[in-house]
């Protein structure tokens, strides 16, 4: 959107001042993310997501009289190229704030950016610990996902509970939403269940396109149930050369995703081929379920449609969640000034259309728990889906 800043005189002997436009610039919020390449099986409808909340706040008059404009570019997944685009996006486009990110390589590389500029930043999805760890948290980052120590502790507290596995292994990417995910598995596993012993654990590179080796290696140590924590069209991947090596068959499908590929969007890309029996999460699980508010109806009403897409998508809501807590810090400081929106953000509760969400003021984390359930297949959907999804944080108890 081109600024509307006119000069109001122009005076040849005297120099004035041109009049700002004020009220009637946009609030650029700046928006790297996946939006190509394997990533993008999540990076595209968080960016929906986005553009939908900002279409929502603009119909009700903006924030503070001004419209919200996303300046959406695709960060292809690379810290590096995330880090250019939040520079750029800082430097020439001047945008007043950064959002957006998705992997855990990504969202640490442009906060340090988000840093040095003291903008603030709001991170929807990533999830590494390292984000807001003391010695990397800073007054203008702030995650309103999940993290990897809620992630691990949660499969582990469900996987604790099948007393007839001994034996696990664990496949993650090799980076550090991988490693510390299973660091935090591997810690509340032993916690719960000092009898069981991790046989094997695999780290396929982020982007990996062949999983044999991996699967099959994995497969000859013969463990009873596998943690994983592949993702996106990595997972597509996986899954659809995992089942002809009766990887799944293996291990009764007793297998815990905690990457989010319990979502209508991953569900739908794979199809038939979706290893239904495992268990997964999704920040929102979309299909109606038990205690379903009236304002997520509508929410994934709006979605279908901003989408084009029946479903809609499990992910949306993260990039919608994003701009709304954004926003409604904006207006609680009354100003797009970063440190006073900074400060607003600590504490911050605002409303998802899954429910209120609050900002730790001390951590700058949501601490946000996610849907999980095994995944089945329903005669109502042609893909797979969670049944009876039940929302768990780090203070659900799994019993």
């Amino acid at each position: 959107m081109v600024r509307s800043i006119r000069l109001s005189l122009v005076c040849a002997a005297i120099g004035l001042w041109p009049l700002a436009a004020g009220a009637a610039d946009t609030i650029k919020i700046g928006w790297p993310m996946p939006l190509s390449g394997p990533a993008s099986v999540y990076g595209v409808p968080v960016t929906k997501g986005a553009e939908v909340a900002v279409a929502d706040i603009n119909a009700k008059g903006g924030v503070l009289g001004r419209k919200l404009e996303l300046m959406a570019r695709d960060s292809k997944a690379s810290p590096d190229e995330a880090v250019r685009l939040a520079r750029e996006l800082i430097i020439k486009n001047s945008v007043d704030f950064l959002s957006g990110t998705l992997t855990s390589a990504e969202a640490p590389a442009v906060s340090t950016i988000a840093k040095e500029n003291k903008v603030v930043f709001v991170a929807p999805v990533a999830k590494t610990v390292q984000l807001t760890a003391p010695q990397n948290l800073h007054p203008y980052v702030f995650r309103i996902s999940s993290n990897t120590e809620i992630e691990g502790a949660t499969a582990a507290r469900l996987m604790a509970k099948w007393t007839d596995v001994k034996t696990i292994g664990t496949i993650a990417p090799d980076y550090s939403y991988g490693r510390d995910a299973v660091a935090a598995f591997t810690a509340h596993i032993k916690q719960l269940r000092p009898d069981i012993t991790i046989v094997d654990q695999q780290w396929p590179k982020l982007g990996e396109s062949d999983f044999t080796s991996f699967l099959t290696a994995q497969m000859a140590k013969k463990p009873q149930a596998i943690f994983c924590d592949v993702f996106g069209g990595d997972f597509v991947t996986l899954a659809k050369q995992a089942g002809p090596l009766g990887y799944f068959k293996a291990i009764d499908n007793h297998l815990i995703d905690g990457a989010e590929v319990g979502t209508v969007d991953e569900a739908q890309a794979l199809g038939e081929a979706y290893p239904v029996g495992i268990w997964s999460d999704s920040y929102d699980p979309v299909i109606a379920w038990s205690g379903e508010s009236p304002a997520h109806k509508e929410f994934i009403q709006h979605l279908e449609t901003a989408m084009n897409a029946k479903y809609g998508s499990g992910w949306a809501i993260q990039g919608y969640s994003a701009i709304v807590a954004l926003a409604d810090a904006i207006n609680k400081a009354g100003s797009t000034n970063s440190d006073k929106v900074s400060q607003a953000m600590m504490g911050l509760t605002y409303e998802t259309p899954v429910g209120k969400r609050t900002i730790n003021a001390k951590t700058h984390e949501t601490e946000m728990g996610e849907f999980w359930g095994p995944m089945v297949k329903e005669a109502s959907y042609p893909f797979a889906v969670i049944k009876d999804p039940t929302y768990m944080d780090a203070a659900t108890p799994t019993n």
